[in-house]
């Protein structure tokens, strides 16, 4: 089933070194969207004996790989590769921002999971993101500045992980994006895109505009050689003083002076809400689901819940049987979203702060939810459904945007210990605002700019303290009781129908890892029909629209990375809609 491939790290070097000449012969070209070139990438399947690292950025992936191959853990691996995919995919997460993951602990076959989301800072009020009039700003004038901005949450994971799970000295994990952050490495195609798309508010702050643009202010391009000195420093002084120093230190005073003081936009982080920042670990959301257990994040992520409702509701019908290629299948996947999704915005927020029903996951719900829909023809009508709930009490709907920028990593040890994270600032490059080196996330802006409709509360509010609600789905399929399948995506809340394409190609129509990924993207949330352009998704267009839904040919830039456990061998896939990497050895 299975073929051993040419071993990654040559195509990485060659990449590389390729990367480099071009840029010494001046035969660079501009950068290509990354959606445009989804059609058209290829990557094949990772064989692997013992230990494995998949990532979005090559560079990154060579570092855990280097990490993973001198004997360290895969928390080990993770912290490395996070502090370097800060420097190299600075859009898509970093020290600024948050993360979800899910830990498998070999040696007490244990599987658990850690929440390093951001928090409201405790001056925010529920009407941070209303104008004077109580209406809901527009999205970017909420987002660009410091009002957006939570308690960043990844240092104080990657340090809480480490203390429990890593073997080197947190300090050595550093050095590699240090140094790097020092030389310089080269921007890739979709970097300089990203920086060309978001030109108009990264040039609006000095520091920001400074590091992403020349000084004829033009943005930075593909194959530029980029340094980061003011990165290299801040992990110079992580290293030496642990995350002391961005929590109650030097780093943390810097990030609240940028969030208060930037001339237009303020926020309210204060030096305390860093200093009463923790990681939570919870306990996993699970499903049964044949003889695998779907497990993921649990609340402030919708992840784990929506992901195991639509995968439980599915699998009230022969998906096997129909195939990859049935309409009619993904009419089934389609409207079991739809319904999930419902279910996300009416229930799902951070359970801190607000109860939530119990019976989300359970399997009579389930199948009630699946006798809904009707074959062959799109639900009419999708509302909430009314699972077991306690203390049930009314509350709205809430229809929060989250931007799909973000990274997810896959890593397995020597020794059998798993993570599967996803890690995010949120939108491409967070609120846009810069300091010592790194960019500082816009999280606060996945609540709900409403507080209430129609006289009844929103789960998702925004409240001191509280967590906004998440899609991130970084999931661990267990098989009697060890890792099966590591998956996760960037996507914003596309992220959930980008895993659950991912473990249906896999789980039920047999395809390998990279295949599942590969697989084009046929999404629905709200009702409109979402099919990957430039793809044999395209042929579900007609008939899909045949059975009553409205159907949209848009670009679903998914960025997945899998890593699949069969006999005893590793298996990896990375998403050809990016420029992500697996090694193993």
């Amino acid at each position: 089933m299975y073929k051993r491939q040419t071993p990654q790290r040559l195509l990485l070097l060659s990449s590389l070194f390729l990367s480099q000449s071009l840029f010494a012969s001046g035969q660079v070209t501009d950068a290509v969207a990354p959606e445009q070139t989804s059609a058209i990438s290829e990557k094949k399947l990772v064989t692997a004996q013992h230990e494995m690292v998949a990532t979005a950025n090559p560079i990154a992936t060579q570092v855990g790989y280097d990490v993973l191959k001198s004997g360290g853990s895969a928390i080990d691996a993770l912290v490395a590769v996070q502090m370097t995919l800060g420097l190299v995919e600075p859009q898509s997460s970093g020290l600024g921002g948050g993360a979800f993951a899910v830990y498998y602990d070999a040696k007490n076959k244990q599987l658990t999971t850690f929440d390093g989301r951001e928090t409201a800072p405790m001056k925010a009020t529920p009407e941070l993101f209303q104008d004077n009039n109580g209406k809901p700003l527009k999205f970017y004038d909420a987002v660009v500045g410091g009002r957006s901005v939570g308690t960043p949450g990844t240092i104080k994971l990657m340090a809480e992980l480490h203390k429990r799970y890593g073997r080197k000295p947190w300090s050595d994990l550093l050095k590699p994006a240090e140094k790097i952050a020092l030389d310089g490495f080269i921007v890739s195609p979709r970097l300089a895109h990203s920086v060309e798309s978001n030109k108009a508010h990264l040039s609006r702050y000095p520091e920001t505009k400074a590091y992403f643009f020349s000084l004829d202010n033009s943005p930075i391009q593909a194959g530029q050689r980029l340094k980061n000195l003011a990165y290299a420093r801040t992990l110079s002084e992580l290293a030496m003083h642990g995350p002391d120093i961005f929590y109650h230190g030097k780093i943390g005073k810097d990030i609240v002076r940028q969030v208060n003081h930037v001339v237009d936009n303020p926020g309210v982080l204060s030096e305390a809400d860093l200093a009463n920042y923790q990681v939570k670990q919870r306990k996993p959301v699970c499903l049964p689901y044949k003889q695998y257990d779907i497990c993921g994040m649990g609340p402030p992520s919708s992840g784990g819940l929506t992901v195991g409702q639509i995968m439980g509701i599915t699998e009230q019908f022969n998906l096997a049987k129909m195939g990859p290629n049935s309409p009619e299948a993904w009419q089934i996947i389609g409207d079991a979203s739809r319904l999930a999704f419902a279910d996300r915005g009416r229930y799902m927020a951070d359970t801190d702060y607000v109860p939530m029903p119990q019976g989300l996951l359970d399997p009579s719900y389930l199948k009630a939810r699946a006798q809904l829909i009707p074959p062959g023809k799109a639900l009419a009508h999708v509302a909430a459904g009314e699972p077991e709930w306690r203390h049930p009490f009314k509350q709205a709907d809430d229809i929060a945007i989250e931007f799909p920028s973000t990274s997810h990593i896959v890593i397995i040890d020597k020794d059998g210990n798993a993570v599967s994270i996803t890690t995010t600032i949120e939108s491409a490059f967070g609120s846009k605002l810069m300091v010592d080196g790194f960019l500082l996330n816009n999280e606060l802006t996945d609540f709900s700019f409403k507080s209430y409709e129609n006289g009844y509360p929103i789960a998702n509010r925004l409240e001191p303290g509280k967590r906004p609600r998440s899609s991130m789905s970084p999931t661990i399929v267990m098989k009697e009781g060890k890792p099966y399948l590591l998956i996760g995506s960037p996507g914003g809340s596309s992220i959930i129908g980008y895993v659950v394409k991912t473990l249906i190609a896999n789980l039920e129509w047999g395809m390998n890892i990279q295949q599942a990924i590969s697989l084009p993207n046929a999404i629905n949330r709200f009702g409109t029909f979402e099919l990957e352009k430039g793809t044999k998704a395209e042929a579900l267009k007609e008939p899909l629209e045949k059975m009553g839904y409205k159907v949209a040919i848009k670009d679903l830039n998914s960025g997945a990375q899998g890593i699949e456990i069969q006999s005893g061998k590793l298996y990896g896939g990375a998403d050809p809609r990016r420029e992500g990497l697996v090694l193993g050895d």
